[in-house]
């Protein structure tokens, strides 16, 4: 099987398709023959050295897809042929991922590959931010960064779903249209330092209940634009690393700043499974919906992060074996 390694860390061109063994199940695990891979900002935080990698170069990155299963090992809650989907297991920029059972998640037969792997991580994220990092209430504003980025336009929406007022962010004036069609009530431009003021202004100078910040460099710009007592959730570093906060900030308007990683919410099968039903249903209700900006293909990795980082599309990327 093919799959898409690098040796060191560095630039897109590092990237290369590369011949590697064919993948046998251990106890509990299947081998699913990937049919559409979702490329992530963590996949060039992987590839620069950002994000530590364990073990020795070839690496491979990726971290969702969706497929079939082609060979299952003893206990193993899935068989073969079944259609399936992971949003939190390794390796997956390859023609075969090897995955633990538990991780999988089934695929509902209306549901395409690329639809799973284009909503699965990045949905899942958006919807443990508004249940896990910040229980989003009717009524509220929400402040969401890169909006019209992969997590950030599935944010949009369902905050929208659960009644909240959204000011979506973005760097680039091209994209505020679409923001706007994803339902927000407002758009503003991060890249002008009066954002926070803007805010402000939108919520009759109270400021956000809660900012979701992915982009890391405008940490405490989303402070200044939060309500007293209101909260930051910090969920990602697409514009480099968050700067140091003072304490004394959060003390002084009574703020809360917390973190988020889906790998934490994501417990058990059962977890994944209930998880993601919500998802698919939102998607089936049409209360939600996933945009796949463009293709490439698996050997084309190197185009597809050169795309990713330049900032300049709207929804998902993804990778076809």
């Amino acid at each position: 099987m093919k799959a898409l390694v690098f040796d060191s860390f560095g630039g897109p061109d590092v990237l290369q398709l590369r011949s590697l063994p064919d993948l046998v199940p251990d106890r509990g695990e299947a081998v699913v023959s990937t049919r559409a891979i979702g490329l992530n900002f963590a996949d060039v935080y992987r590839r620069r050295g950002t994000y530590h990698l364990a073990g020795a170069p070839p690496y491979v990155l990726g971290y969702e897809a969706a497929g079939v299963v082609v060979r299952a090992g003893p206990d193993c809650p899935v068989q073969e042929g079944d259609r399936v989907g992971f949003a939190d297991a390794p390796f997956a920029n390859a023609e075969q991922v090897r995955v633990p059972g538990e991780k999988l998640i089934p695929l509902p037969d209306d549901l395409s590959f690329e639809s799973a792997a284009a909503v699965l991580l990045q949905g899942l994220t958006a919807q443990y931010l508004v249940r896990d990092s910040h229980p989003l209430r009717r009524g509220e504003t929400a402040v969401v960064h890169a909006a019209a980025g992969g997590v950030g336009s599935l944010l949009v929406q369902i905050c929208r779903q659960l009644g909240a007022r959204v000011v979506g962010l973005t760097s680039s004036p091209a994209k505020r249209d679409r923001i706007r069609e994803l339902g927000a009530d407002a758009v503003f431009l991060s890249s002008e330092a009066t954002w926070p003021d803007a805010v402000r202004d939108f919520t009759g100078g109270a400021g956000a209940e809660v900012i979701f910040d992915s982009v890391g460099a405008t940490l405490l710009d989303s402070l200044r634009a939060a309500r007293t007592g209101g909260r930051v959730v910090f969920y990602g570093m697409a514009g480099g690393n968050p700067p140091p906060v003072d304490a004394r900030v959060l003390m002084d308007r009574s703020l809360s700043l917390t973190g988020g990683d889906l790998w934490n919410v994501l417990r058990s099968r059962q977890d994944r499974i209930d998880r993601a039903q919500e998802l698919f249903g939102w998607l089936r209700s049409g209360a939600i919906q996933v945009e796949i900006s463009r293709t490439f293909p698996l050997a084309d990795g190197a185009l597809a992060h050169r795309h990713l980082e330049g900032g300049g599309s709207t929804g998902k990327l993804l990778l076809i074996p």
